[in-house]
Order: C-alpha cells, then structure tokens, then sequence
C-alpha cells in the first residue's frame, strides 16, 4: 500500500478530521486520524494490517512470537496484527496509571514480542508497554503502529514500522498558531462524532 492507499482508506472511513485536537500526550493538532473509525471496518483493518506486516522485514517477522498492545486504543490494531503474523495478540492495561497484563494475559520468560500501536505521538505510551512487556518476562523485538505522528523524533528503542507517517506540527496548550487557537478543542474519541 502507498500512502496515498493508507489516506484513501482513512478518508473512506471518514477517520482523516481537521479541527483542533486534543492529542493524548496533551499537544494540540489540527488534524487527526480516528483508528478507531478505520478499524471498525474489518475487512479494511485487515487490509491494513497486512499492508504493515509487509513492511517488517521478513527475518524480523519470523522472530515474533505474540503481538502486545496497549488498551485501549492498540487493541484493535494489536488484534488485526496477531491475525496477519499467524500468532496470539494481548494487551495491557493501566488499572492504577501502569500498564500490566490482566484478564489471565502472560508470557512465557524470553517470548519475543512486537508491541503494536494505533497511534504513536511523542512514544510515551509506546515506551511504558515496552518497559510492562519486559516486566512480564517478555522481549520486544519490534514496534509498529498504524501512524507514526512523532515526525520522527520518537525513539522505542527497538526497530519501529509505521504504516503511515503524518508530520503534522503539533503545539502546547500555551504556545497555540492563533489560526488554532481561535477554534474549539476537542479531544478525539471523548465524544460521538456529529
């Protein structure tokens, strides 16, 4: 897939918006891609997934045991990447503001893992499931996600497959273009689409 495919089918889904976003790590963008929209499809997020599978190199591919993701947004994405490789997919949660594996989820001591993404920004959230995955005894091989939003700057620490890059700027609260500044924020996913 191109980019052009990737943005076709985020545009199919009516999941490119363009406003003034309230992004997870708490930066303001003005423009956003839902997964959750794009992936509500299955057939499309197969599509998908397929497409970032091609794209890790196949030794690296064959190493991957299980596929990790974080909750909430990863799951989806994390599940359509265990379909693709063939293997198990899991995911973390933060009951008390740290990621942990739940719901009877474990790893065998040394199991090779690719964490997989939706979204990463600033690689925060995706550094936290790396560090819980080798917590759990677990080894990240890789990470991937659907978008790479960091314009390159997020180091996993481990090689890293983005589907899609989307160098859009990202902003603090303070430091707002006025052309952002004058429309309302909104934070993805807080509410129904209208």
């Amino acid at each position: 897939m191109t980019e052009d495919d990737v943005l076709a089918e985020f545009r199919a889904a009516e999941a490119l918006l363009e406003g003034h976003f309230i992004l997870s790590s708490g930066l303001r963008s003005s423009r956003y891609l839902q997964c959750a929209r794009v992936l509500m499809d299955p057939a499309r997020g197969a599509r998908l997934s397929e497409a970032l599978v091609a794209s890790i190199p196949a030794e690296l591919r064959a190493q991957i045991d299980i596929v990790v993701s974080p909750a909430m947004g990863g799951v989806i994405a994390g599940h359509e990447m265990g379909r693709a490789l063939g293997v198990e997919a899991v995911f973390l949660e933060r009951p008390d503001g740290v990621f942990e594996l739940r719901r009877g989820f474990r790893l065998a001591p040394g199991q090779r893992v690719l964490m997989m993404e939706d979204v990463v920004t600033t690689g925060l959230s995706s550094r936290e499931a790396i560090a819980a995955i080798g917590r759990a005894g677990g080894v990240t091989v890789a990470a991937a996600a659907l978008v790479d939003r960091s314009n390159g700057t997020a180091d996993l620490g481990v090689p890293f497959f983005p589907l899609i890059r989307l160098d859009v700027p990202t902003y603090p609260a303070d430091a707002l273009p006025a052309e952002l500044a004058a429309i309302p924020a909104i934070k993805p996913g807080s509410r129904a689409a209208a």
